[in-house]
């Protein structure tokens, strides 16, 4: 068989298990998988229009199939200012990880979706360094900055660490990490919490205020924030673990015909973007993009 036979055999079938998927949750599905990069936005905002432009649905909601190691909180930022633009409800599905700025992506909708195999991760956007050399995790560098300068006593090293810092990578750094959690605590209450209108556990019936939304998000943000808790930044968040957070997970683990769905059409679309080693990758059956 041509090779390009059968890539397009592939994604005959790719494009199938997400037409069924779309049917089963009632909305447009895409697939966003790769890193999210500032350098990406303008390929994301075309694809995004050119789908709402080509959907024949009325349903006004988007689901994004989401798989990212994370990326930068100013490009989720931008990307959430697009799907917001085109779609009145925002779902995320995460079969396999998204992790930190992926983690943020995520709060920006009205559900998320995973079974107990999925993962979320702390919140720790990767900051390009001054010089441009890379990306590095910023909650990491300030966790280590904290943890000198909170000792009594400077060992040598210490200090020669701290002779070190460059102020103005210190302040990128920091406002990372506050855009990351402002982000979350304005998402959840806007998207997440919006229909959350009454109590089902503590005082059951009660009406819920504007500020418990507001004081839920920010605990939950902290949460997220918080690498003395999590040890680490690719630590795995499974659904218990987010739950214990107070965050509202929608589970299908149990949901055989769900989980086929979904399952049927990740499992499909990841072998093919692994086996490819292609490392961006949008997709929609109405249009694709790597």
């Amino acid at each position: 068989m041509n090779p390009h036979d059968l890539d397009h055999t592939i994604i005959h079938h790719i494009n199938e298990k997400a037409k069924e998927l779309e049917d089963a949750l009632k909305s447009d599905v895409v697939s966003f998988f790769g890193q999210i990069h500032p350098g990406y936005f303008r390929v994301f905002r075309n694809f995004i229009e050119e789908v709402k432009s080509k959907s024949k649905r009325a349903d006004n909601t988007l689901s994004i199939v989401l798989r990212s190691p994370g990326g930068s909180a100013e490009a989720v930022e931008r990307m959430v200012s697009v799907v917001r633009k085109h779609y009145g409800f925002v779902n995320f599905i995460v079969p396999d990880f998204a992790m930190s700025a992926g983690t943020i992506f995520c709060m920006s909708g009205d559900k998320i979706y995973m079974d107990y195999s999925s993962s979320l991760g702390p919140i720790d956007p990767q900051v390009m360094v001054p010089d441009g050399s890379g990306y590095v995790a910023a909650l990491g560098y300030l966790d280590k900055v904290q943890e000198i300068t909170s000792k009594k006593t400077l060992s040598p090293a210490d200090v020669v660490f701290l002779k070190g810092l460059d102020l103005a990578k210190l302040a990128l750094y920091e406002q990372a990490r506050d855009l990351s959690i402002d982000l979350l605590k304005k998402w959840l209450v806007q998207y997440k919490f919006r229909d959350w209108k009454t109590h089902r556990t503590h005082n059951p019936g009660a009406t819920v205020t504007d500020n418990e939304k507001e004081a839920r998000a920010k605990d939950i943000a902290k949460a997220l924030a918080d690498h003395n808790t999590w040890h680490s930044h690719g630590r795995a968040l499974d659904i218990e673990k987010l739950k214990a957070l107070r965050l509202e997970i929608d589970d299908y683990s149990d949901n055989k015909d769900l989980s086929s769905f979904i399952r049927g059409y990740n499992d499909l679309i990841t072998a093919y973007t692994d086996q490819q080693n292609i490392l961006f990758y949008l997709h929609s059956h109405l249009t694709e993009t790597v």
